[in-house]
């Protein structure tokens, strides 16, 4: 049977554990024929014998479905909880997605995945065609403060998986758990040229804007993919009016594809101590938008842990996806290569943020939002169910489940 791409193999995952016990659910999904029919009694029996969850076999591309929509709908509106901070209803979240399945769609989704070896940590997914996104993990969540000591992130590019990941809320043992902490769709704004010369690894400051007009939002995401400069804008229903960050792929990361399988490599840190090391004040003096990276900006080696959403895919992982950088069924039309680098920070001036040049204010850059933060597994919901991490386990009875420790959120 062919596997489709699925969370399963999303990001290091650990060697087999134990596998969890899980109560049969009395909900079927939605199956349209026969073969579908087969298909998933077929997975009835394999949830019973490998005591894995109908939801967890579907991702794992052991179960095959037709209509992943209609299934993760019925599955995640059972789920729900009463409302707690932003939401986006489900008819609203059901129409976004069914009018994203085209070829020029630009659906976006950042999930919480608070996984057994990885740790916590974001993935922002970009719909590149009627079928794929693109896929980056983001240790500790997008930036939502423009004052931070810290205002720079990793972005690592991982596997381009399939549209219908979008819609994905589970848990398992294998792969902990996963919620949708923002959804809805993205913008690529121009890119502001320096009007002196540059060089490739300076971030874009005041200047001329520039952009081929006529083109759709993933072919513009397309475009800025290959030049390594995006600026992008998400409209969602938790991310502030205007919120846009800007990716940066320094010239040294900008390498061909490897579809080598790297070694596994693990170290423990003290955030604190990470923190330090890594830590960069904002320049004051600077009036771009965005932060500049200078070389010791992120430390590598105190990175190295705190990005183990990058680490080699498992040791059974098929070669022809290592090959691709793709899941099956999932397209790498726009070239993503695995483990590529690319530095994240928040764009303040197209997010709305203007610098104070006078004034007991002044070198601050204040704006129409308030600064927010991304605090982690304990506190973060799922903008769709109302779910915490403990909840999304709870609702598909996971016990005892034991995840990874010393994730800190980014505060200063």
């Amino acid at each position: 049977m062919a596997r489709l791409g699925a969370l399963y193999r999303e990001i290091s995952p650990p060697p087999l554990r134990k596998a969890s016990t899980v109560a049969q659910k009395a909900t079927e999904p939605p199956l349209t024929d026969g073969t579908a029919r087969a298909n998933y009694d077929e997975g009835q029996e394999t949830s019973e014998v490998g005591r894995k969850s109908d939801l967890a076999a579907i991702e794992a591309g052991e179960i095959e479905i037709r209509d992943h929509l209609e299934y993760f709908f019925q599955h995640l509106l059972n789920a729900s909880r009463p409302a707690v901070g932003p939401r986006t209803s489900f008819d609203a979240w059901k129409n976004l997605y069914q009018k994203s399945q085209h070829p020029h769609g630009r659906h976006f989704v950042v999930h919480q995945h608070d996984h057994p070896v990885s740790g916590v940590h974001y993935d922002l997914r970009l719909q590149v065609s009627a079928t794929s996104s693109i896929s980056f993990a983001v240790p500790y969540g997008l930036p939502g403060n423009p004052n931070s000591q810290r205002p720079n992130r990793m972005a690592i590019e991982t596997r381009v998986h399939n549209l219908w990941n979008h819609l994905i809320e589970s848990a398992s043992h294998a792969t902990g758990s996963l919620l949708i902490w923002d959804t809805g769709e993205y913008e690529v704004l121009p890119r502001f040229q320096k009007r002196q010369e540059t060089t490739d690894d300076e971030l874009s400051g005041d200047g001329v804007a520039t952009m081929v007009t006529g083109l759709s939002q993933s072919e513009l995401l397309h475009q800025a993919f290959q030049s390594r400069h995006i600026h992008l804008r998400l409209h969602g229903a938790k991310l502030p009016q205007d919120y846009t960050i800007a990716l940066r792929l320094p010239a040294s990361n900008h390498q061909a594809a490897h579809s080598k399988k790297p070694a596994r490599k693990r170290r423990r840190q003290d955030p604190s101590k990470v923190a330090s090391k890594t830590s960069m004040v904002v320049d004051s003096g600077s009036d771009s938008g965005t932060v500049a990276f200078p070389p010791a900006a992120i430390d590598p080696d105190a990175e190295e842990d705190d990005l183990a959403a990058a680490i080699a895919s498992g040791d059974d992982e098929d070669a022809t996806i290592r090959a691709n950088n793709a899941y099956t069924g999932a397209t790498n039309s726009i070239g993503s290569v695995h483990q590529r680098h690319w530095f994240l920070s928040l764009d303040r001036t197209y997010s709305g943020f203007h610098k104070v040049r006078g004034g007991s204010e002044a070198g601050r850059w204040i704006g129409a939002w308030e600064a927010f933060y991304v605090r982690g597994r304990d506190v973060e919901r799922s903008v769709i169910t109302g779910r915490n991490a403990d909840e999304v386990m709870a609702d598909e009875n996971v016990e005892k489940y034991v995840g990874r420790k010393m994730w800190r959120p980014i505060t200063e």
